[in-house]
């Protein structure tokens, strides 16, 4: 366990909806691929491999509405949506870029992590057996 301590108010009242906000896997992976350069929905969803046409219209709905993104019709025929990160959006690039360099030094130590748990589980179900 680390020695050094990052000590921080725990005021869940006040932190908790907002981190609901932008602490799910598709807002992370979302304001990612902004930061880079606007995109339009299609160009979004076949970046986000995965992610539901539902899912990403309710995701960008949510942005939008936290101030995260922003949204801009384009005179095409069909018309067209771009979306772009804001300034406020951008200010997570910084944390979401530590998390995201965390999580591929750490993915393997996690995946272990979750075997040895499993195996034990797993031992334990078959010892409530016998």
């Amino acid at each position: 366990m680390a020695t050094d301590v990052l000590e921080l108010p725990l005021d869940v009242a006040a932190t908790r909806p907002i981190l609901d906000h932008i602490a799910n896997k598709w807002t992370v992976l979302i304001l990612s691929v902004l930061c880079t350069r606007p995109a339009r929905f299609n160009d979004l969803k076949r970046r986000l491999d995965g992610i539901t046409h539902k899912a990403l219209s309710e995701a960008l709905k949510r942005l939008e509405r936290n101030g995260l993104i922003s949204r801009k019709v384009l005179p095409t025929q069909p018309i067209g949506v771009e979306y772009t990160i804001t300034d406020l959006g951008c200010s997570l690039r910084e944390p979401f870029a530590a998390l995201y360099t965390w999580a591929l030094a750490n993915g393997a130590a996690l995946q272990s992590a979750q075997c040895v748990y499993d195996a034990l589980k797993q031992g334990d179900r078959l010892q409530a057996e016998i």
